[in-house]
């Protein structure tokens, strides 16, 4: 009978260890697959941070192009505007220049014409006096060197801009003529300058002195 309850003890504990050893090795294979679960979900929690983080990256990197999009239009118009007001203070000085030229051309020819017109009475009496010179008076020296002087003035006021209007025989105009007599002629034409009393002159485009004529018909 003892033996009949050592061989039952044995098989007990036999069993119980068999059953131990199963428990162990499920848990341990539960262990493992926790472990792999546990690995499997770290994985996961880094991929979805790798995603979050590139998810944010790439919003960050949208918004900063989105900044420098905005900077850049800024920039632009800014320089758009800087380049217009360039631009009309460049037209503006052109225009001052012009004027301010202009404006100098205008006074030096009031001033040129105040002056050559004082002049033109020395004209004048130059040509009077070398009309009364008689043929064999213009060969001396004297009357010679007075011709030199008058062909020598009338030179400079041309260099100046200064020339005769030669009225005789053209249409009488009151722009530039000054008419001090009239008469009838019938060889002649109507409206027309038949005599020349002062010579009249121009300077550049402007009338200098008018002429002193007499006018036909």
């Amino acid at each position: 009978m003892e033996e009949n309850k050592k061989e039952f003890d044995e098989s007990i504990v036999e069993e119980t260890a068999e059953a131990a050893e199963a428990v162990s090795e499920e848990a341990v294979e539960e262990i493992a697959s926790e472990e792999v679960a546990v690995e499997e979900t770290e994985e996961a929690l880094e991929a979805d941070a790798e995603e979050a983080a590139k998810d944010k990256k790439a919003k960050k990197k949208k918004k900063s192009t989105k900044t420098l999009e905005i900077a850049l239009e800024k920039s632009e118009a800014k320089v758009a505007e800087l380049t217009d007001r360039y631009q009309r203070l460049m037209a503006e000085f052109e225009n001052a220049r012009k004027r301010n030229a202009k404006e100098q051309s205008l006074r030096y020819d009031m001033g040129a014409k105040d002056v050559l017109g004082k002049l033109l009475p020395v004209i004048d009496n130059f040509e009077r006096g070398i009309d009364t010179l008689t043929e064999e008076e213009k060969e001396g020296a004297f009357a010679q060197g007075i011709v030199k002087i008058y062909e020598q003035l009338m030179t400079t006021f041309t260099e100046l801009g200064v020339t005769p209007m030669d009225a005789k025989g053209k249409e009488f105009n009151p722009d530039f003529h000054n008419a001090v007599m009239h008469a009838e002629d019938p060889e002649q034409g109507e409206n027309l300058v038949s005599d020349e009393f002062q010579k009249g002159y121009m300077y550049k485009d402007s009338v200098l002195r008018h002429a002193m004529v007499k006018v036909v018909n």
